[in-house]
């Protein structure tokens, strides 16, 4: 449910298809591409806020705009299911990418909500003989343990030429298992982001910072104006693991983040005590995280993005981190993207920016020439145009029209993440089996939790986070 501009090189080797680190050449020049857009687009645009939060306008109804690029069979009668994390905004406008389906092919389409962790509620639906037909799995390692319970089907030849034609190698590859085609990457997401008020940076004479220092200063300078300077949505631990994982890229660099996703070194080791460090530097000051740690605890994501965009020029926070996704939250409030609502990168913690991404995979549990329709459509730029166009969102699909998304902010970050190519790097707890990197109160999301309550305990985080991890990557 999670997730690309500024971008770093995952190569999947053909035996494993694990990640191999990437040159610190290619680091070097990813950051500066990205670092450009983001310096020239992210910070003054105005004009339509592309919230997604009402979503139930024409701009929805796009295939005429976008015309049609993929065949689809006639599928009169046939029914399907797709499951998804997802809910709210995001969830109602991928109705209307479903609803497009059904117009073009006869299908009828049911969305099935699921809980996180999917997998664990795909197996409940399983054991009980009623799996969706397609499922959105927001982590390749879900993928993968899909594909090791034999759920998973590959994917057939239309889908996968559909996909072999809309999108760079890097992203084909990390929805292939041991070789084979499982997954499409509908939605990616650029997780180095910092969102802000920008009344309350105007009021503070604060402005956008680069560096991890000058991050703290602006702060420093939100928090005197009398506005606390960050939301952080405790309540829901990935939210915590995405701050980790842009302190660790930047400060421990490339290749010891992939040595630490695939747990080759522990959680114990000293570079994860340098950033947790970091980390304390800002979830240590009690007056810097809105209602403090128990308040940051029961704050949910959406509304740790709507109380830093309401409450006029006092809101209760002047500042919230998380991905181009927040863009459906402040659809939600009166706030306007570009004008109210900005962003800059993620700062530098170390000697590049942080580039972290994320991205959800539709993937067929019940293969069927309908479920195969389906997953092809969604590996077309037309599926993905509806959905660019309410807002939100973003395609790793590089024949998408930059023009399908609603405002210059996303239409920026659109293209950096296509001119970025295969240049990216996946989210760490994405990438790591699911006990360990995506079930609420268990794991890295609990650790964290439990280190944003009590911030001080550095080597205690350290040893809970490899002993949840050792047990669940069995090593």
């Amino acid at each position: 449910m999670r997730r690309t501009s500024r971008i770093i090189r995952i190569r999947r080797s053909p035996e494993h298809g694990r990640p191999t680190p990437p040159t610190r050449r290619s680091v070097r020049a990813a950051a500066a591409l990205a670092a450009g857009v983001l310096a020239v687009s992210l910070t003054a645009c105005g004009g339509d806020d592309g919230g997604g939060g009402g979503g139930g306008d024409d701009k929805g109804k796009a295939s005429g705009d976008t015309g049609t690029t993929v065949t689809l069979p006639k599928l009169d009668g046939q029914t399907l299911e797709v499951a998804a994390v997802w809910t709210g905004a995001e969830q109602k406008n991928f109705k209307q990418v479903l609803a497009e389906f059904e117009k073009r092919t006869g299908a009828k389409v049911t969305f099935v909500p699921a809980q996180d962790p999917i997998i664990n509620f795909l197996g409940s639906k399983i054991a009980g003989g009623a799996p969706p037909d397609v499922a959105m799995l927001p982590q390749p390692g879900a993928i993968k343990q899909a594909v090791e319970k034999n759920w998973a089907k590959p994917l057939g030849p239309e889908a996968t030429k559909e996909l072999a034609k809309n999108y760079s190698q890097g992203w084909q590859d990390i929805g292939k298992v041991d070789g084979k085609q499982y997954g499409v990457y509908y939605k990616a997401a650029n997780k180095s982001l910092i969102w802000y008020n920008a009344q309350v940076f105007e009021n503070a004479g604060a402005s956008e910072p680069t560096t991890w220092d000058e991050l703290l200063n602006t702060a420093q300078m939100v928090y005197d104006s009398g506005v606390t300077p960050f939301s952080v949505g405790g309540a829901d631990g990935w939210t915590l693991t995405d701050w980790f994982e842009n302190i660790y890229l930047s400060q421990a660099g490339p290749e010891k983040y992939d040595q630490l996703a695939k747990h080759e070194i522990k959680w114990t080791d000293p570079s994860v005590k340098e950033a947790l460090t970091t980390l304390a530097q800002v979830w240590g000051k009690k007056d810097y995280v809105a209602g403090g740690p128990n308040g940051a605890l029961q704050t949910e994501f959406p509304a740790s993005v709507t109380q830093t965009f309401t409450g006029g020029d006092q809101p209760k926070a002047g500042m919230v981190y998380e991905g181009d996704f927040v863009q459906v939250n402040i659809g939600e409030t009166k706030a306007k993207v570009g004008t109210d609502a900005k962003v800059f990168p993620f700062p530098a913690v170390g000697g590049t920016p942080p580039v972290v991404s994320g991205g959800d995979a539709a993937v067929i549990l019940e293969d069927s020439e309908a479920a195969q329709a389906l997953v092809t459509f969604l590996a077309s730029p037309d599926a993905a145009s509806i959905q660019a166009k309410l807002g939100g969102y973003l395609s790793p699909n590089k024949n998408v029209p930059q023009s399908a998304y609603p405002n210059e902010v996303q239409q920026k970050m659109a293209k950096a993440l296509i001119d970025a190519g295969d240049d990216f790097r996946f989210d760490m707890s994405d990438q790591a089996p699911q006990a360990f990197g995506g079930t609420p109160g268990k794991g890295e999301w609990k650790a964290l939790q439990d280190f944003l309550k009590n911030p001080a305990d550095i080597a205690g985080t350290q040893a809970k986070l490899e002993a949840d991890a050792a047990a669940a990557y069995g090593n």
